[in-house]
């Protein structure tokens, strides 16, 4: 009977728990990319063991490089600023912006501990007049105070998200007709071009006007200033969409529509079995370029019209002309840009989830 020696059971199973923890950590490397967390895959691959100076390169070229980017960045504007004066003073550094967001926030926990305070006053009021038999007295009072960054923020991105429905809603079926259709492509390319290149800032009195005109309503799901903000993006975000989509369908393999026709499938089973699976990567790019675009588009639009939201903060704030105002718009600014990116990652994701292509 021949012996096993265990040291070489033991070497195996040591390889075998190697091979099943980079399979995790080459698993895991799809989420870090949609998080834009790329740089942790050669970081735990190096912990590993895998070529430690491979790992190493990528480190440097993923993480270090871009950390010292930021860093020289912020040196030159730490710099820079207060040699730049304005009418309302130099250009605030990193430290006084820093410095002004963390004002915004606790002016943020205020402003919400006075309307859970008002809440809970209107609550009890209510409650009191049930209690005495008057429940025509009973009324919902609306908090009357001024929003709160972090509220400016929630109006902007609920405005944004709603117009980009729409404009998906519109957007994607036109293009699967554009794609499938040479009469229907030919149709609407001359809107396209025509509608395509025009600014928000045109767009906006007409929408303001159309919406004031059809809806009449006081009472609505929606307040005027909200539907004028998202019908704006949906107008000036749904041509990327629709390229795209007309694109991705038109660039279907012969080969699958060929095989459509011997099946006899419908238009509807054609669409959904074959069309949208195709199509969906260059369907996502279009999706997120219109995101990119609506998000853009709004902070524009909210400054133009007063509407509520992140735009309409910076403009009252350059109106208001204190000294801090650089500080807080500087603050928006940067909080806008983030924004964007956290919403192209949301579309990356969804795109990870429902695509099966390098092609991204």
């Amino acid at each position: 009977m021949t012996a096993i020696d265990p040291t070489t059971l033991n070497d195996e199973a040591r390889a075998a728990r190697k091979a099943r923890l980079f399979t995790r950590i080459n698993t895991a490397d799809k989420w870090f990319q949609v998080l834009g967390l790329s740089w942790m895959t050669p970081l735990l691959k190096a912990a590993a063991g895998d070529n430690p100076r491979a790992q190493l390169s990528e480190i440097w070229r993923l993480l270090v490089v871009p950390l010292l980017a930021i860093s020289a960045f912020l040196v030159m504007w730490a710099t820079l600023a207060p040699q730049v004066q304005t009418s309302l003073g130099a250009i605030p550094g990193p430290a006084a912006v820093w410095e002004e967001a963390k004002n915004l926030h606790g002016d943020a926990q205020a402003k919400a501990e006075k309307r859970a305070k008002h809440e809970e006053r209107v609550d009890k009021r209510n409650e009191r007049f049930i209690a005495n038999g008057q429940p025509e007295k009973v009324k919902d009072i609306p908090f009357t105070g001024a929003p709160s960054y972090y509220a400016q923020i929630a109006t902007s991105i609920k405005t944004v998200f709603f117009g980009f429905l729409i404009a998906s809603v519109v957007a994607i079926p036109l293009g699967i007709a554009a794609g499938l259709s040479a009469t229907a492509n030919a149709a609407l390319n001359p809107l396209i071009q025509i509608f395509k290149p025009v600014s928000p800032l045109a767009w906006l009195p007409i929408v303001t006007m159309v919406v004031s005109a059809v809806y009449v309503t006081q009472d609505g799901w929606f307040a005027k200033s909200f539907l004028v903000s998202a019908i704006t993006v949906t107008l000036c975000s749904l041509w990327p969409t629709l390229i795209n989509t007309a694109l991705g369908v038109s660039s279907i393999d012969k080969d699958l529509v060929n095989v459509s026709k011997v099946l006899k499938m419908n238009t509807w089973t054609k669409i959904t079995k074959l069309v949208l699976p195709s199509a969906l990567p260059l369907i996502f790019t279009g999706l997120r370029l219109s995101l990119g675009v609506g998000w853009m588009v709004l902070i524009a639009a909210e400054m133009l019209a007063q509407n509520p939201g992140l735009g309409k903060f910076v403009w009252d704030e350059f109106q208001n002309g204190s000294s801090q105002s650089l500080a807080k718009i500087i603050v928006a600014v940067l909080t806008i840009g983030i924004i964007g990116f956290l919403l192209d990652r949301v579309m990356y994701a969804l795109q990870s989830l429902f695509t099966f292509t390098n092609n991204r």
